[in-house]
């Protein structure tokens, strides 16, 4: 693997993508909606769109949905 597909993912960075800081900020309202099944990515589209391009911050989410479901990561 060169790399490119990576490089190419960060380029096209989604617009609704709202940063790490916002994702953070509001993130356990974000879990708290997924584990319920309500609908989290149409209410915060722009924390969808950062999980799905921020690895460290995926893997947080990845953490507490884990923790708040009682299941292991």
């Amino acid at each position: 693997m060169n790399g490119w597909a990576e490089l190419e993912r960060f380029l096209h960075t989604d617009p609704r993508d709202v940063g790490c800081d916002e994702a953070m900020a509001l993130l356990h309202a974000y879990v708290e909606l997924v584990a319920q099944d309500a609908g989290a990515e149409q209410r915060y589209p722009g924390i969808a769109a950062h999980l799905r391009a921020c690895g460290p911050c995926s893997e947080d989410f990845e953490g507490l949905l884990a923790a708040i479901s009682g299941q292991p990561d």
